[in-house]
């Protein structure tokens, strides 16, 4: 499944606005280019007539709750064609419940397809270097499977897009924390979004 209103638009050379609501990975963390960045490199060469505007509203530390309190004033006011929707790490790691974050994420969902008429893309994150911490999100990313199915909505499978392409070395495409991207491990996500968008 892929966003095709979307992918109509950018072939036809038109302007489409994506809406990119996250935490850090959204943001670009410690980066000079983030997968936004790479990502609109990507779209341009694929459909260079389209006009593409990105608004960027990754927050470090947030989470899917506070995703959603912010929804309408930084994302449905914008009017975009396309809304990513990438949150999980924060939630994992602070301890809230799946159930929960499963809840709020399809919150976050419903309330586009009611009051937009903008496409979403659900993303997972990025995979974890330490096994255990792996696990754990690895329930997260699986809640948002769910959401994407029960919703009827695309979901880029940035961590197995991750292992794939890296065997499970991420050797120069983690930070230091070994939870945020270097540029490197940020052009990985754009590849596994872009699937999505061509």
């Amino acid at each position: 499944m892929r966003p095709e209103n979307t992918i109509v638009k950018l072939a036809a050379g038109k302007s489409v606005r994506i809406a990119a609501l996250g935490d850090s990975l959204t943001y670009g963390w410690m980066v000079e280019k983030g997968y936004i960045n790479f990502l609109q490199e990507m779209l341009k060469t694929k459909y260079p007539a389209a006009t593409i505007l990105f608004i960027n509203r990754g927050i470090p530390g947030d989470t899917a709750e506070g995703g959603l309190q912010r929804l309408k004033e930084q994302v449905i006011d914008a009017q975009p064609d396309l809304v990513f929707v990438q949150f999980g790490l924060n939630d994992a790691f602070s301890g809230c419940p799946v159930a929960h974050y499963e809840s709020t994420i399809s919150r976050i969902i419903d309330r586009l397809q009611r009051e937009t008429t903008a496409e979403v893309l659900v993303l997972t994150s990025v995979p974890l270097a330490d096994p255990h911490e792996d696990s754990m999100a690895l329930q997260y990313y699986e809640s948002l499977e769910r959401v994407a199915r029960q919703r009827a909505v695309p979901i880029a499978r940035v961590h197995a897009y991750w292992k794939e392409k890296t065997g499970g070395h991420f050797d120069g495409l983690l930070q230091a924390d070994l939870v945020h991207p270097t540029s490197a491990g940020y052009r990985l996500m754009a590849e596994a979004i872009m699937q999505k968008l061509q």
